[in-house]
């Protein structure tokens, strides 16, 4: 069971993102300023730790840039009510690994936790596989049914973070953070025609459709036999 930690000073907020982690098997501990929070970190153990920005004793970017210089490496998710691009550059540059912003939906705040929590496992597989869908993590090659697919590098991209994560629904935003580095802007469309394009190579005619959309949602790519929310 991973281990969290959980730095949040408001009560209602921290009980909030401890019941929605413990209700996806993780086990999670509350501290509820900077200074405790810091110490507790230090004490290792810890496989992630959410974060807020704004604590009492000590700020939060102070607090992940201590866990830094210190050496330690637990993937930090930070949670702010802070939105611009500055405060989430200077988060992400302190040393955290993401940055969600206030309010926020439980599930995503859980979402990116799990993903976190995978990409700290040890990536010595060479290959990704979901179903017949195949990735060379060394080539850079994707294979469908055993035939190669032509991608683009931004379509390499994404499908990789989509079998790393495959059964699990991303956000666009998730998905755009992760694979262009940038801050989601909520009025483009580039993700649904990247997706489509992805679509036109991996899902072909007289194919099991893989890349699914999750309404409302965002992505999820998983083979049929794997359990799905509603999707399109």
């Amino acid at each position: 069971m991973p281990r969290v930690l959980v730095i949040e000073d408001d009560e209602t907020t921290a009980r909030e993102i401890v019941a929605e982690l413990s209700a996806h098997g993780m086990f999670a501990e509350w501290v509820a300023n900077g200074r405790d929070g810091l110490a507790h970190a230090l004490q290792g153990g810890y496989d992630l730790i959410t974060l807020d920005r704004m604590l009492p004793g000590m700020d939060g970017i102070d607090v992940v840039a201590e866990l830094r210089r210190a050496g330690s490496d637990a993937p930090v998710l930070m949670i702010s009510a802070l939105s611009d691009v500055d405060e989430r550059v200077r988060g992400l540059r302190a040393g955290g690994d993401d940055y969600l912003t206030k309010p926020f939906a439980p599930d995503e705040m859980s979402a990116r936790a799990e993903v976190l929590l995978r990409r700290r496992q040890p990536q010595s597989v060479q290959r990704l596989r979901v179903a017949d869908l195949e990735l060379d993590l060394v080539s850079h090659v994707a294979y469908r049914a055993g035939q190669p697919l032509t991608l683009l590098p931004t379509e390499y991209r994404l499908l990789e973070f989509l079998m790393r994560n495959s059964g699990q629904v991303l956000t666009r935003t998730m998905i755009f953070e992760t694979v262009w580095g940038f801050h989601f802007d909520p009025g483009t469309n580039v993700i649904d025609v990247h997706i489509a394009r992805l679509r036109r190579k991996i899902d072909g005619a007289g194919q099991p459709a893989l890349i699914h959309t999750v309404r409302g949602t965002g992505y999820m790519l998983a083979a049929a036999n794997e359990t799905a929310p509603v999707v399109s």
